[in-house]
């Protein structure tokens, strides 16, 4: 399996691992060289251009620790409570070194126990990709079309009168006449 020389993080990743590194939330001296592998490796791209095959921020990923079990977590920000075992923040070397893994591509890591070498089965969630699928669905636009990703602007009219051209209003899109709140 490949070993990492490379990682392809979201603008929005890229800024946080910079602020990360800034701010020096960077606790341990073991978080401090994934984060300097990252920032000075990474191939920064816009949302809309990441492959779903990366594992970005709030990401679902399937990934294996050197020949142990598949394990399955949500990559976070840092710690949150309520869900126990499913999240794993970046702040945390193991949560900072799949940031920015593709498919498939591994990162060897110091630990306390000796190297630690974390490769990525499946990206199962991504929010980039998922919104690109939400927005196929709301344009019919197929992948890779030209209007992907754009602001969406749909004039509506009310069908009740005819509307002249010059007009420049506002109209309300379920305008129904009826305006009681009740009780």
């Amino acid at each position: 399996m490949p070993n990492i020389d490379s990682c392809q993080l979201t603008t929005k990743d890229y800024t946080t691992l910079e602020v990360m590194r800034e701010r020096h939330l960077a606790r341990t001296q073991t978080l401090l060289i994934i984060l300097d592998r990252k920032i000075s490796s990474a191939l920064v791209m816009f949302r809309e251009d990441i492959p779903a095959t990366v594992v970005t921020l709030s990401s679902r990923v399937a990934y294996r620790v050197n020949d142990g079990p598949t394990e399955t977590r949500i990559l976070t920000h840092s710690e949150m409570r309520g869900l126990v075992g499913m999240l794993l923040p970046i702040t945390n070397p193991r949560g900072l070194a799949l940031l920015g893994l593709a498919e498939g591509q591994s990162m060897t890591i110091p630990s306390a126990d000796g190297p630690e070498t974390l490769t990525v089965h499946e990206v199962l969630y991504q929010p980039e990709a998922a919104r690109r699928e939400r927005l196929k669905l709301v344009l019919g636009a197929e992948t890779g079309s030209s209007q992907l990703g754009r602001p969406v602007l749909r004039v509506v009219h009310r069908s009740d009168k005819l509307q002249d051209n010059a007009e420049n209003k506002v109209m309300a899109a379920f305008d129904t006449g009826f305006d009681d709140p009740g009780p």
